[in-house]
């Protein structure tokens, strides 16, 4: 049965348990080596000495000194305490067990060894000289070192899929590629399950027929990915596009590696925007915004032809290097989007990225990127958020933050120190502008020291209505209207709109 995912499944980092033994240092001593085609992996390891250590377990190898193991002279009447122990250990999804010798046991129980080959998990003896400390240390050192590389793999992965997209066919280019990183079948199917293009080696005729089935379930059950495991290969789809007539991209492996999952989704992303272009007129749709605004046109004008909606700026440096047209596509389609300008900075060195962004993609970090993400706003306030973003970028680079998103509080505390900054506080205060009774109220009541009765009085209203209105203001604006930071902030945004020619009026 296929399994859906409305979210992608994250992937846990882990290390096979044969490059723990291969370290001769440690003088590890497998003695139950379970007959699987893999090596078993382990995602940890610590040390526990209670008699129910179970719910501790998520795929870690437990590592004991068996101090609540029966001695030497009860161990061989104690075969039913093992059996429940290890079968235990098992339900709870321990990956693998270390026996530490000395200075309880001088041996690893033949009772304990046997409950261990008939369940299945792995047993490993660990000499007296090699101390848990240092066992969990190495384990640790090991997943760093496969973070490492994952990170390097999916950079590598990404560069290279964003560059397919500007061959002379694009998804096709795309398919080979993504098959030939995943050692994997890449199929594009397109409305109702029907094969447009693959790639890769072609799968057995039964994984292909699951995997055909998969994508239809993917687009008649409106889920963003599936999967599903047919004789060994493992097979997923993902969604590209909404609804029955939205296209799938499905894999067939029959390894999955870390980083696995990004590539993937990367190339989904990459696929969704190709797909789109050719069959849905975004592409089209682009191409009119873009001499729409060079005719004239503002952006709220052309807006719509995106998406409509509101949108966030993010401004991008990579770690190292310059930036290319390559990296920065992959960059924009790992955030969601390909409207991705390259900056040149200083000497025409082009050294940064901006990217608009749908509001509905929320950020995340990007491995060998710093960020800086504005608020989300409509389009006419873009020039505002592009500003934001600057100043985020700005600070996450100081602060050496991979990313920094433009909040409330970020945007009243330049205003408070510079009121000056006209763009900042016209796209703080769009959410109540679109209100003017909101913008006037805040005013007012601000003006007069938060005094419900005396801005009631001011405006005419109840003051039941000032409450409500203010109350609006906060959760529109996010803003913690009792701190008093907050509270000077917002004065010198409606100041400044005002002053600027934006009154509020009643």
């Amino acid at each position: 049965m296929p399994t859906a995912m409305n979210d992608a499944a994250g992937e846990h980092l882990s290390v096979p348990l044969a490059a723990l033994l291969s370290r001769k240092d440690l003088a590890l001593r497998p003695l139950v080596t379970p007959d699987v085609p893999d090596s078993p992996v382990i995602r940890g390891a610590h040390a526990s000495e209670m008699c129910d250590p179970f719910p501790s377990l998520l795929g870690e190898m437990l590592l004991t000194a068996g101090v609540h193991v029966p001695r030497p002279s009860e161990a061989e009447e104690s075969g039913s305490r093992f059996d429940s122990y290890v079968s235990g250990v098992v339900a709870a999804g321990g990956a693998a067990l270390g026996f530490g010798l000395e200075p309880v046991h001088d041996r690893v129980p033949p009772a304990l060894v046997a409950a261990c080959e008939k369940h299945g998990l792995p047993l490993v003896e660990v000499p007296p000289q090699t101390t848990f400390a240092a066992l969990v240390r190495e384990v640790w050192q090991l997943i760093a070192r496969a973070r490492t590389e994952e990170v390097r793999r999916v950079s590598e992965a990404q560069q290279s899929l964003a560059a397919a997209t500007s061959a002379a066919d694009p998804v096709a280019s795309v398919l080979r590629r993504l098959a030939a990183r995943l050692d994997a079948h890449a199929a594009l199917y397109g409305p109702r399950g029907t094969q447009i293009a693959s790639a890769g080696r072609e799968p057995p005729a039964e994984s292909r027929a699951v995997l055909s089935d998969l994508a239809r379930f993917v687009t008649d059950h409106a889920t963003t990915t599936a999967t599903d495991t047919v004789a060994g290969v493992r097979l997923s789809a993902y969604a590209l596009g909404p609804g029955e007539e939205g296209f799938v991209l499905g894999l067939a492996a029959r390894h999955r590696e870390p980083g696995d999952q990004t590539i993937a989704s990367v190339a989904a992303v990459l696929l969704a925007l190709l797909t789109a272009d050719r069959h849905s007129g975004t592409g089209d749709a682009r191409s009119a915004a873009l001499v729409r605004l060079l005719l004239g046109a503002s952006p709220e004008e052309v807006a719509p032809l995106l998406g409509g909606g509101e949108w966030s700026v993010i401004h991008a440096r990579p770690d190292t290097g310059t930036v290319d047209a390559a990296a920065a596509g992959a960059l924009g389609a790992a955030l969601g989007s390909s409207l991705v300008d390259v900056v040149e900075g200083a000497g025409g060195v082009r050294d940064a990225v901006r990217i608009l962004v749908p509001a509905c993609r929320k950020a995340s970090a990007q491995p060998g990127w710093t960020l800086g993400v504005s608020a989300a706003v409509t389009a006419r306030h873009w020039p505002a958020a592009d500003a934001q973003a600057s100043l985020a970028l700005t600070r996450a680079l100081g602060t050496r933050t991979p990313l920094i998103s433009q909040t409330t509080a970020d945007v009243l505390a330049v205003l408070a120190a510079d009121a000056g900054t006209e763009a900042q506080a016209r796209a703080l205060l769009a959410p109540i502008h679109a209100v003017p009774a909101l913008a006037e109220t805040l005013r007012t009541w601000l003006s007069l020291h938060g005094s419900w009765d005396r801005t009631a009085v001011a405006l005419s209203v109840h003051r039941n209505t000032v409450r409500q209105r203010v109350s609006r203001c906060a959760g529109m604006l996010d803003a913690d209207l009792d701190d008093p930071d907050i509270r000077m902030g917002l004065w010198f945004a409606l100041r400044q709109t005002c002053t600027s020619g934006e009154q509020v009026s009643s």
